[in-house]
């Protein structure tokens, strides 16, 4: 019988990550839809070559200090190359965990930011950023000394990967045309269908992400887990779209679809420690902060995020994390608990927002000695995917704008260009 559970374990472990790899596809779809057309190539590879960089690091240095025996608290030290370790499923299971918070900085910076300059920030993140504040929490670091409760990684995983963010989109500034004076203006998605299956992938795949966290598959904590993880973000939809309703006379379809991936940010670090009425109350504050978080960040503090990265998974990972010290059914404040677990869980976010914001900026300071950490006026104005691929998503569509060389390459243009060629075959 053991051996049996054993396998069955696994075997929803294996399964759980299979799940939580397939929401990069969801991420792709969703950053790729509520950006421009002509950047569509350059964020697909962006999140293709972040799963890649991430799995290998975080198999030759990540996972050691995630999960390595620990140093002060602060580190691993040991299990470089997974040397000495067997629980290669449990790797397998953390590594599609790193790559997601390396990638939520994607959307963050698209249409703007180098692709080399952010892949060498990728490095940082799943290399060091990341596994340090993974072993703080989950690896038996000082904050689960201190007690600190994330079950799933509303902080580990959400909140880090959106600071990273904040602190890049804040340095490169916001794209071409987004800020007239005092004016902020509409650049809008090419393609919401497109956002909104991935946002339906990502509710898939978080069943995985929250569900599989038990590491087991306990008939008594995944059901309960899994039914918290859709009534949150059912919630964070709702009231998204009330609230939307409200404030501008309208549902705002970008920001209703963000509001499912809200609830489920918020919900992911206490899927196990509150009610199934607490998730809801969660989601449905979940989706509010965030509507109300876009419109700060975007009008007052000015800084330029496409997607809404930093909101859904920065603004809210700080919510979801906070929530657990009000609705923890063993220890919350309003269960009377007192306000112990609340100010354990503040002592948490603020030691993540600052150990991030520091080593996000220093890599990135050392990038920009080496290389730029934007791509040029006339590059952003062409295009990512053709300035940085030689190529373009959608051959029927002229998605180029400028002129001299970037016009030549117009879709009528290369027609004309292959009439031209004799090596291919007239009609």
């Amino acid at each position: 019988m053991e051996a049996v559970q054993s396998s069955v374990d696994m075997l929803w472990v294996m399964l759980g990550a299979i799940l939580v790899f397939f929401m990069h596809a969801g991420f792709s779809m969703v950053e790729t839809g509520f950006t421009r057309s002509k950047n569509t190539l350059n964020i697909l590879m962006k999140n293709l070559l972040t799963v890649a960089i991430g799995s290998i690091l975080y198999f030759f240095i990540g996972f050691a200090f995630m999960f390595g025996p620990s140093a002060f608290g602060l580190i691993g030290s040991e299990g470089f190359a997974l040397l000495g370790r067997d629980d290669i499923g449990f790797f397998v299971f953390q590594a599609v965990f790193a790559a997601t918070c390396a990638t939520i900085i994607s959307g963050a910076v698209a249409e703007r930011m180098k692709l080399s300059s952010y892949l060498l920030l990728t490095v940082a993140m799943t290399a060091i950023i990341y596994p340090v504040v993974g072993h703080w929490v989950w690896g038996g670091g000082w904050l689960s000394q201190l007690g600190f409760i994330d079950f799933a990684g509303s902080t580990v995983v959400h909140l880090t990967g959106a600071v990273a963010a904040f602190v890049t989109a804040w340095k490169i500034g916001p794209r071409i045309g987004k800020y007239s004076g005092k004016t902020v203006n509409s650049i809008p998605g090419h393609n919401l269908p497109l956002g909104a299956l991935g946002v339906f992938i990502l509710w898939v795949g978080w069943f995985g992400f929250n569900g599989a966290s038990t590491l087991a598959a306990d008939p008594a904590l995944v059901p309960p887990i899994i039914a918290k993880t859709l009534l949150a973000a059912s919630a964070g939809v709702l009231a998204t779209a009330a609230y939307t309703r409200f404030r501008y006379g309208r549902i705002d379809a970008s920001l209703t679809l963000n509001g499912a991936l809200s609830g489920l940010v918020g919900i992911t670090a206490g899927c196990a420690n509150v009610s199934l009425l607490g998730s809801m109350v969660i989601g449905l504050v979940a989706g509010i902060v965030m509507t109300e978080s876009v419109r700060i960040l975007d009008s007052k503090i000015r800084v330029d995020d496409p997607v809404g990265a930093i909101s859904v998974h920065g603004i809210v990972g700080i919510w979801g994390t906070l929530a657990i010290g009000l609705f923890d059914t063993t220890g919350g404040l309003l269960y009377g608990g007192g306000a112990e677990i609340l100010g354990i869980q503040t002592i948490g976010i603020l030691a993540v927002v600052a150990w991030t914001s520091l080593t996000a900026g220093l890599a990135l300071f050392v990038i920009s000695l080496f290389l730029p950490l934007r791509v040029s006026a006339d590059e952003e104005e062409t295009g990512l995917d053709f300035t940085e691929h030689g190529s373009q998503a959608y051959s029927m569509q002229d998605v180029f704008r400028g002129t001299g060389a970037a016009a030549d390459q117009s879709f009528a243009a290369r027609l004309n260009q292959l009439g031209e060629d004799p090596s291919v075959q007239k009609l």
